[in-house]
């Protein structure tokens, strides 16, 4: 494991990603071995079934050395701990097989206050488990804070390099002796999701704790099993009473588990070197959640299949005679049980025969008239039940069909349309998406973000289109996409991706987009390895295209839309490198109301407002915020979350404001495009890059004056690079709009700094 943040206790902190599942023991498993010959199988009163293992010898360390368990005899009874590469431990409670899952209890992050403004207790950290063998359950865990006027947030990456930012806001006006006992939703403490494949995350507070923390002097933040907190008015008082009374040994995380460094091998092939699933009778499967497999074993069989011939026959008559729950399980009526290798039969007696299910018995002597009675009868009412079944079944998918088309938005885009006489936008049936993509074919995945997928498709009308479908199913991702069908409905820009039709009578709503072919600017400068060179005319192309596409959405249609999420990875180009902005299922008309609350924050790390996490209120200086980040990666080349030489994560514009203010902010522009004659652009659009993160929105330019300040800045190149440098600049400084450029001074700095998030 690699932690992306260092505090004092991070190793102990590291092993808390083994946050792992609830077990659901199999009470027939019991009966035979789960660990290798010779091996413990528990440890207190915890299973250790293999791949675990207590000690080197008996733990699969070639797959993972993460399956390594420790069993602490200190205690009684004895309880597994875990031992991570940084020498921290983490308590095990219970681990299932069967599920691929594991349960520990983790310490959880915690700041106290001993006055208004002094920190006297701080326990956190960022954990990265790209190395083990867990995954965080976005089912069965949820993200929680508990204190008064607090924000928390939880922020990291899925997979690779997908980033991902949410939290929730608790406050402690109203709350009263009915709250004791109460769900967390806002009044004391809050909760919020965490994605699937969470591989790196951390966590950060904001919080007012001047009026507050005499009665409540400490904040809570934690990753915790559904269901295991509820909130108390308790939990506020005392230094870590919290943590003193309810979790002294930590809060229970449930977490995934499988076998990461592979996969099932294809059907007919034999198994790769280091296959897992080592028992015959056994099977594999595709892990749940991130990369990998589990092993199971068949139908008929149970045991471990991790181990050779690890997975039995079952036999089922025996278990008949045990528990009288078995033979329902496995029928055999009115006759005589025989066990087979991973099933059984029932062998009638004399005088009986089948009954047809191949679990039973009949009497012979029944009048063969009857049966043929009943069977001509049988035969007709299933025929007749099976035409009332298929009229019955159209009758619902079109119903559900027409469900759909409403809950995703349908009418409301009709009324829409309808409204502003919108002919462009083509309602597309499922058939005509599934033969655009070849039904969903894997080849034309272009990507997979937090959303959803993108695949590249062909209309009946040869039109080649990128095609999203949605990948989690609820309320909040219906109306980001109905959001989105109604804003992009009402745009018309070069420089803005178009939206040709959408599939609304599906569960999942899909939406057509122009195809843009050259990948984002994300990739554009940060993809290539070797990466080429990018001239500064094209940077500055890119940007402006980009800027009068968000002035556009910002003043030049009848309702003032705000993107919410603009980031390099949400700007396209095209084959001639023109940019194209996208993604507006995070935007908001400006319609709503201004004192209006954003109870969970959207965004990217390194591109949000901090003003909007403190306000929680999204406006036009919002994207402006956002755009100075992307202008920095233009001017850069570096991500908005990049690396130092010492491998940490630090924020592209925190830096680089810090380095401008020293006047030291050359040594981070890209060296391909430092040149003495475009210094003057380049220090010009450091400086507008600078404007646009001012702390305070009221400080930052609009994007309408960003356009203005860029298309002069191209000007400006394309006369120094001609020689003709001294002349524009003269004119320019007696007549442009330098008072843009207004470089940030102390108390501008100052404010910066302390509106910094506290991160733990």
């Amino acid at each position: 494991m690699h932690p992306t943040m260092k505090e004092p206790m991070v190793p102990v902190l590291i092993l808390c990603i083994f946050f792992l599942a609830e077990v659901r023991p199999d009470e027939a498993s019991s009966r035979f071995s789960v660990s290798l010959p010779g091996c413990p199988d528990k440890c207190g009163n915890v299973s250790i079934p293999y791949p675990f293992g207590i000690g080197e010898e008996c733990a699969a360390t070639r797959l993972n050395s993460y399956f390594r368990v420790t069993c602490n005899d200190t205690f009684h009874p004895p309880r597994p701990t875990t031992i991570g590469d940084e020498g921290g431990v983490v308590e095990i409670t219970d681990i299932s097989m069967e599920h691929g899952e594991m349960r520990v209890l983790s310490p959880i992050s915690h700041i106290c206050f001993a006055s208004s403004n002094t920190t006297f207790n701080k326990f956190g950290g960022g954990y990265g488990l790209q190395s083990t063998p867990f995954l965080p359950s976005p089912s069965h865990n949820r993200f929680m804070v508990i204190g008064c006027n607090t924000l928390g947030l939880i922020g990291g990456y899925q997979g690779a390099a997908s980033q991902y930012a949410t939290g929730c806001y608790s406050y402690c006006e109203g709350i009263n002796s009915t709250s004791d006992g109460a769900p967390c939703a806002g009044m004391g403490c809050c909760e919020a999701a965490i994605p699937a494949n969470l591989t790196d995350f951390g966590v950060t507070f904001e919080m007012n704790q001047s009026k507050v923390w005499e009665f409540n002097p400490c904040f809570y933040a934690m990753v915790v099993q559904v269901g295991w907190y509820s909130f108390r008015k308790q939990d506020l008082v005392g230094n870590l009473g919290f943590i003193d009374t309810r979790a002294k040994r930590g809060a229970p995380i449930i977490a995934d588990w499988a076998i990461r460094n592979g996969s099932c091998p294809e059907e007919g092939k034999e198994p790769p070197s280091g296959y897992a699933c080592a028992s015959a009778n056994s099977y594999c499967m595709a892990a749940n959640n991130g990369p990998g497999y589990l092993c199971q074993c068949s139908k008929g069989y149970e045991g471990n299949p991790y181990i050779l011939n690890g997975c039995q026959d079952i036999d089922e008559c025996l278990l008949r005679t045990q528990d009288s729950k078995y033979e329902e399980l496995y029928p055999c009526r009115k006759g005589v049980c025989h066990n087979t290798q991973g099933s059984y039969f029932c062998k009638c007696k004399t005088g009986t025969k089948s009954d047809g299910t191949n679990f039973g018995c009949q009497s012979v002597h029944a009048s063969a008239g009857l049966v043929i009675g009943l069977s001509v009868s049988a035969i007709v009412l299933m025929a007749l039940a099976c035409l009332y079944t298929m009229q019955l079944q159209r009758k619902r998918h079109m119903i559900e069909k027409e469900e759909y088309f409403r809950q995703n938005g349908g009418l409301k885009l009709y009324d829409e349309m309808r409204a502003r006489k919108v002919h462009t936008i083509h309602i597309l049936t499922e058939k005509e998406i599934r033969r655009a993509t070849d039904n969903y074919n894997e080849d034309r995945v272009l990507g997979c973000g937090g959303r959803g997928m993108v695949y590249r498709g062909t209309l009946d009308d040869h039109k080649e289109v990128a095609i999203k479908k949605s990948k989690i199913i609820n309320d909040d991702c219906r109306e980001e996409f109905v959001n989105e069908i109604i804003i992009l409905s009402q745009i018309n820009h070069r420089n803005i991706v178009r939206l040709l039709g959408c599939c609304l009578d599906v569960d999942v709503p899909m939406l057509a987009y122009e195809f843009v072919s050259n990948g984002t600017l994300s990739n554009f400068l940060h993809g290539a390895d070797p990466r080429s060179p990018i001239p500064l005319d094209l940077r500055l192309k890119i940007a402006t295209q980009s800027a009068e596409a968000l002035a556009y959405l910002h003043s030049s249609i009848s309702c003032t839309i705000l993107h919410g999420d603009v980031k390099s990875a949400n700007i396209l180009l095209d084959d001639q490198h023109n940019a194209k902005i996208a993604d507006f299922g995070a935007s908001a008309q400006k319609s709503m109301d201004e004192s209006e609350f954003i109870m969970l924050v959207q965004g990217t790390l390194g591109y949000l407002d901090p003003e909007s996490f403190i306000s929680h209120q999204l406006t036009e200086k919002s994207d402006v915020y956002s755009f100075g980040v992307v202008l920095l990666e233009l001017i850069t080349r570096k991500r908005a979350m990049f690396a130092d030489k010492f491998n940490e994560k630090k924020s592209l514009s925190y830096i680089f404001l810090l380095m401008f203010r020293q006047n030291k902010h050359r040594v981070m522009m890209d060296f391909e495009i430092i040149d003495e004659a475009v210094m003057t652009v380049l220090e010009k659009l450091a400086q507008l890059a600078v404007h646009c993160l001012c702390p305070s929105g009221d400080d930052r330019p609009t994007m309408k004056e960003v356009v203005e300040r860029l298309q002069m800045l191209r000007r400006l190149h394309m006369d120094a690079t001609s020689g003709c440098e001294e002349s524009y600049y003269a004119h320019n400084n007696h007549g442009g709009s330098s008072s843009l450029a207004t470089p940030l001074d102390d108390m501008t700095y100052s404010s910066m700094e302390t509106s910094t998030l506290i991160l733990v």
